[in-house]
């Protein structure tokens, strides 16, 4: 599955089956996005591959430790290393093609926005959680 930044200049290629999407609510993802909450993947990294426009790639990276990647041309948030961890977070708007993908869970919705109105049906989590019970999660069912 193929994904690309707003003016094309940084594209990637996930491999293998998808895993399952979360959303984030903090306040940090809600300025990067500009919208209520920012819908993402963790993706291995032995499923990720960068095709072209990666020297592109301007990072932004708080003193917490939230990083920020984004295409210094279009500005769009494009895939980043998720810390010192072997996957990637892939932020789903950026993919050309819309498969059929499920969001299984919301993360921070203790910060949400007063205005937001979450779904019940998927698992929700006032903060983050431990991250391998995390990924674990994303992954069940996925093969990824």
């Amino acid at each position: 599955m193929r994904g690309r930044c707003l003016c094309g200049s940084v594209e990637f290629e996930v491999a293998g089956n998808f895993p399952r999407l979360y959303q984030c609510h903090c306040s940090l993802c809600r300025k990067q996005g500009g919208s209520s909450s920012n819908t993402a993947a963790i993706v291995g990294a032995e499923n990720f591959f960068w095709l072209f426009g990666q020297e592109l790639i301007s990072s932004w990276v708080k003193d917490t430790g939230f990083r920020s990647d984004f295409c210094s041309k279009c500005g769009s948030p494009v895939p980043n290393p998720l810390r010192s961890t072997p996957y990637y977070w892939v932020p789903i708007g950026l993919l050309d093609e819309e498969p059929s993908l499920e969001i299984a869970a919301h993360v921070f919705v203790g910060s949400k926005a007063s205005w937001e109105v979450i779904s019940q049906q998927e698992v929700r989590y006032e903060t983050i959680p431990e991250l391998s019970e995390f990924i674990a999660l994303l992954h069940a069912d996925s093969n990824a």
